[in-house]
């Protein structure tokens, strides 16, 4: 719930072999995932020509009488959509139609179209290189930067295998992909390290083929989940079925791990395990963590939804109850993350709802899947303590984030972390709550089921797998410390002899 932040994208493919309307599927694919992105949407099909929808906000209800108006608006047997949150890119409203995805990118006689999930960190120095083929480049989000660069490519080498591999290699940042071929293929990627989730799957008649960023989109669908797509490797759906190719070498795997805290839908499946149950093996850990605090509290209360599997766990592993007074308002829908910061506050006060007979008196577990700036924490425990609340304690499923993302969640300075400058007792004190006590790293790890070293903890740890991040990373740092005024996305910034 602290997060409330900034992510990346959410993506959805698919194509139907036997040339039946395919928007039906990607629309219902989108919409299981618009947790991914609030800020903009959109649709692009094939039928031997590309069509486009682009639009601010959440995917709309489409109403009976308005389908055939979209049928006959995205017509074809192949489409890609986007859900979008802005990490990268300008984030007046003009910027953001600009940015809107899919994107579709035309070079010479060559049209080819992606929808992308990610962030490029290597930005401006790609940038440069593209405004050599494309003299009125005016970049307005990584997609583009990335479509292009496959288009340049697939002009020069004419194969969609060679210009995937340069990208992979010479882009670097979590690169999720999902396209479509100017003669009509769909293809889907995933950067080297693979940070962050695509998995691919088909219809039961096996004659619809999909990608999604999460399991859930193939879910809503009634779609069987094949694979997850491997970190270098590019896949294609054809009518036999996908084919895969291991263009690069997975270096080493470093998959985000605050999918498992925040990003990911509870009943989506992320390294075989549903989000759900990780999620409630964080409440056991923290029982087991913080005898203590179980020991002093009355009740478990979680910031909601995010939260609410962790708080089940953590019920389930000691003898207090969680009490569910904590709900969110559905329909305010802000990102207080998006906000100045004289809206935040008002914002996220509108948007949890706390039933106040339920805490008079009581020493409460608060649980939360992170704090990242503290704004929304602090403004929960504020209402808490005038609902009567005796003590505030904090149980946070992730780590303590200490350092900037590089890779798709909008946090991106030193200054603006709460946890980057002070302790545990001193994030308490600033936020007024009694105690905050994080997760353990190992006990995070382990719940996930995979290996630390196959997770991406770069916030947390402040080791980065990609070597322009490190030296970012360490760049920011070195300044901050110093008393240098941070500006914003580093990775946009044209920095010179950074080591």
């Amino acid at each position: 719930m602290e997060n409330s932040v900034g992510m990346d994208c959410g993506v959805f493919s698919a194509i139907d072999f036997k040339r039946k309307p395919i928007f039906p599927y990607v629309y219902w694919g989108m919409r299981a995932q618009n947790h991914r992105g609030h800020q903009s949407h959109g649709f692009l099909s094939f039928d031997g020509r590309f069509h486009t929808h682009h639009s601010l906000d959440l995917i709309p209800k489409i109403k009976k009488n308005d389908i055939q108006q979209w049928l006959d608006h995205l017509p074809g047997y192949i489409a890609i959509g986007n859900v979008r949150y802005t990490t990268s890119g300008k984030l007046d409203e003009k910027a953001l139609i600009r940015g809107t995805q899919p994107v579709l990118v035309k070079k010479g006689k060559l049209k080819l179209a992606i929808s992308f999930n990610g962030n490029v960190v290597n930005t401006v120095q790609q940038k440069k290189e593209l405004c050599k083929a494309f003299p009125d480049f005016s970049y307005e989000c990584d997609a583009e930067l990335i479509c292009r660069k496959l288009a340049v490519e697939l002009v020069e080498k004419r194969d969609l295998q060679s210009a995937v591999k340069s990208c992979m290699n010479e882009i670097e940042g979590a690169i999720s992909v999902t396209g479509i071929t100017p003669d009509g293929n769909l293809f889907a990627f995933k950067d080297i390290h693979g940070l962050r989730p695509l998995c691919g799957g088909c219809d039961h008649d096996r004659n619809v083929r999909a990608f999604s960023s999460e399991t859930v989109g193939l879910d809503i669908n009634d779609f069987v989940r094949d694979f997850e797509i491997r970190p270098g490797e590019l896949v294609m759906a054809t009518k036999d079925g996908f084919e895969h190719d291991q263009l690069v070498a997975a270096r080493k795997k470093a998959f985000c791990a605050f999918e498992f805290a925040y990003f990911a839908r509870p009943d989506s499946k992320l390294n075989g395990k549903h989000v759900y149950e990780v999620r409630e093996e964080f409440g056991r850990n923290l029982g087991n963590e913080y005898p203590d605090i179980v020991k002093d509290a009355d009740l478990i209360l979680s910031l909601p939804e995010t939260s609410d599997d962790a708080a089940f766990g953590l019920q389930d592993g000691t003898e207090l109850r969680w009490e569910r007074c904590t709900r969110r308002h559905r329909y305010v829908t802000e990102r207080a993350f998006i906000l100045l910061s004289r809206e935040r506050y008002s914002t996220i006060n509108r948007k949890i709802n706390i039933i106040d007979h339920k805490l008079e008196g009581k020493n409460l577990i608060v649980v939360d899947d992170s704090i990242v700036r503290g704004d929304t924490t602090k403004v929960v425990v504020e209402k808490m303590r005038r609902l009567g609340a005796k003590k505030v304690h904090l149980l946070i499923t992730f780590p303590r984030i200490l350092g900037p993302c590089f890779y798709g969640v909008d946090m991106a300075t030193y200054g603006e972390l709460i946890g980057s400058t002070r302790e545990p007792e001193e994030i308490a004190q600033a936020i007024g709550a009694d105690t905050v006590n994080y997760q353990s790293l190992d006990g995070f790890v382990k719940a996930t089921g995979m290996k630390k070293d196959e997770l991406c903890f770069g916030c947390v740890t402040g080791q980065y797998p990609t070597p322009m991040a490190q030296r970012l990373a360490n760049w920011m740092r070195r300044r901050f410390e110093s008393g240098h005024k941070e500006t914003g996305r580093i990775y946009e910034v044209n920095v010179e002899n950074i080591t």
